[in-house]
């Protein structure tokens, strides 16, 4: 048998990988285009500010290494420009001598991977303008870093890579600004998570334009569609990634609207003989069961020992990729897997969500952080959807017990009944996830009605306002419109509270709220417990106002051609 894999990185030499351990007779040829193969793609950032060294380090195999190990003919600088399917050939283009020759095959694995989007605007040439997809895309960046030294750089987009790139630029030394068009970054977690995380971003010395849509790159930085303007000698596009399809036109292979390859649950295309993987094609969402596209070096790693599995006959199925993901922010962790409110309100899902804020490991043991754990369910049964969480320590522990929820089809009511580790230096005897069911359980059972200090601010006089802190903690500060009843007297002066007005409560980060709201619920009142509490409006609050800072400065800093 002769196997044809396009693509070298993560699902293509993936494949090839699990094809020569079960097949040690197999002809096998693995087409990259470019000059490296099976490197550390998530590891990318780190080699710009010098946390990874050595670009050694990024290079998991070599063409070498990997002939040797696998005996896999491994054709680098060789492009599939087309694929004539009726005939079993794929075209290639050899980028060192320019000539192209066909390429016969038995079975094809397509692993083309993704290309960066390129947004339809005017740049100037004369801007050093990166992408970030590869490592030729790496060490230029690098070699412009340490040629140049540039002061400011303009990162456009918030998503994984755009917060990775300008974590690292600032700190090999770049003054940083991140210009994202929606209302906030990393869309892997909703709204109402990202306020700390922008506070913690900005602390670090990272401007952000949220809202803002890159409208221009001139020589001397980058216009907004508002007309704002943000300084910059070098500009990073990260606004997203499509598949890097545009070689299978008019090979009968199946492509969706955005030209991702359509494949079934064994990974084979519509035409016989073909399979794909990786980021270029349509996956199953693991939690909604739509189609989409999740461009994830996990899930790429799985389909490419499932394709191989089944091109030897084992019918091995994907049941789908639910998108769990993370990334570290400075010393900030941000994790997310399943769906996000935002997905739920899009799918038309009818769901509950929680909130809570706990200690990632015994608060009597030195050196405990917060982190805030978000969860999404459905009404009635409690089964979880989806999981946010951003903190600290341990928030990749807690996110992963989440996926595994998920994959198994728990609900909030298994997840308080989880044995998990503990010892004070690692956790609580009631594990963050243990409280998150907790929390859900209540919803789902109706004992705790959540709300957002977003949703009560706009309410007027025709509800309570309670804080529940003490009256030294209120007065260091109280959210306004809130009167203060101390929790340790609400059983005495409940009697201050009109009975036939609902009540929302909030205390310092959520526990005493829950205690106050379930004393009053038991005294006949309709009660509500208010999410994040004093913690979470502070950090809202402080976005709020830093957001209206940096509008300030981006709309008064006029373009130098305009100064004159």
């Amino acid at each position: 048998m002769k196997y044809v894999i396009i693509g070298g990185v993560a699902g293509g030499a993936g494949a090839a990988a699990r094809l020569r351990r079960l097949d040690e007779q197999a002809e096998i040829i693995m087409l990259e285009k470019g000059e490296f193969i099976s490197f550390a793609n998530c590891g990318l950032p780190y080699y710009l500010s010098g946390v990874i060294s050595e670009k050694e380090k990024l290079l998991v195999q070599t063409p070498a290494s990997f002939t040797g190990r696998f005996n896999v003919d491994v054709r680098i600088f060789s492009e599939a420009i087309a694929i004539d399917s009726a005939n079993k050939t794929v075209r290639v283009k050899n980028h060192q001598d320019g000539t192209e020759y066909d390429l016969s095959y038995d079975e094809l694995v397509l692993s083309p991977g993704a290309v960066p989007i390129i947004p339809r605007m005017e740049i100037s040439p004369e801007m050093p303008v990166f992408t970030l997809r590869n490592v030729p895309d790496t060490y230029a960046i690098k070699d412009f870093l340490d040629e140049k030294q540039p002061k400011t750089a303009a990162v456009i987009g918030g998503g994984f890579i755009g917060v990775e790139v300008a974590e690292n630029l600032k700190e090999a030394g770049v003054d940083v600004t991140i210009i994202e068009a929606g209302e906030h970054i990393m869309p892997n977690i909703d709204k109402d998570m990202s306020h700390g995380l922008h506070g913690h971003v900005r602390t670090h010395g990272v401007k952000l334009a949220t809202g803002k849509l890159a409208s221009e790159i001139t020589k001397d930085g980058v216009v907004l569609a508002d007309g704002g303007f943000i300084p910059a000698e070098m500009v990073v596009l990260s606004i997203g990634v499509k598949p890097a399809t545009a070689f299978l036109a008019g090979s009968g292979i199946e492509l969706g609207k955005r030209g991702e390859i359509i494949v079934d649950e064994y990974m084979h295309t519509n035409v016989d003989g073909i399979w794909a993987v990786g980021d270029a094609i349509a996956v199953k969402h693991f939690v909604s069961g739509e189609q989409t596209i999740i461009p994830l070096a996990s899930p790429a790693n799985k389909q490419a020992r499932i394709v191989a599995d089944n091109i030897k006959g084992r019918k091995v199925k994907y049941n789908g990729t639910q998108g769990t993901s993370i990334a570290k922010v400075f010393d900030m962790t941000v994790a997310s897997t399943g769906l996000t409110e935002k997905d739920c309100i899009r799918l038309g899902i009818d769901y509950h969500k929680s909130f809570s804020a706990t200690n990632s490991h015994a608060g009597y043991y030195p050196g405990p952080t917060m982190m805030t754990v978000k969860l999404l369910y459905t009404k009635g049964e409690g089964k979880v959807l989806g999981g946010q969480i951003v903190g600290y320590k341990g928030v990749d522990k807690r996110i992963d017990i989440l996926a595994v929820a998920i994959r198994a089809g728990m609900t909030v009511f298994d997840l308080h009944q989880l044995e998990l580790a503990y010892a004070p230096p690692f956790s609580s005897a009631k594990d963050p996830i243990n409280m998150a069911g907790y929390v859900g359980e209540n919803v789902v059972l109706g004992e705790s009605k959540i709300a957002t200090f977003e949703e009560v601010m706009a309410m007027g006089d025709e509800v309570i306002k309670l804080d529940v802190r003490t009256e030294a903690e209120c007065a260091k500060g109280m959210v306004p419109g809130f009167i203060n009843i101390p929790l340790h007297l609400l059983r005495e002066r409940y009697t201050e509270l009109d009975k036939s007005k609902p009540v929302y409560i909030h205390c310092q980060s959520g526990l005493r709220a829950y205690v106050g709201e379930r004393i009053l619920s038991n005294l006949g009142f309709n009660c509500y417990n208010i999410f994040g509490s004093w913690m979470w409006y502070n950090m809202w609050q402080a976005d709020l106002q830093a957001k209206a800072a940096e509008n300030e400065i981006t709309s008064n800093c006029a373009r130098p051609e305009f100064n004159a």
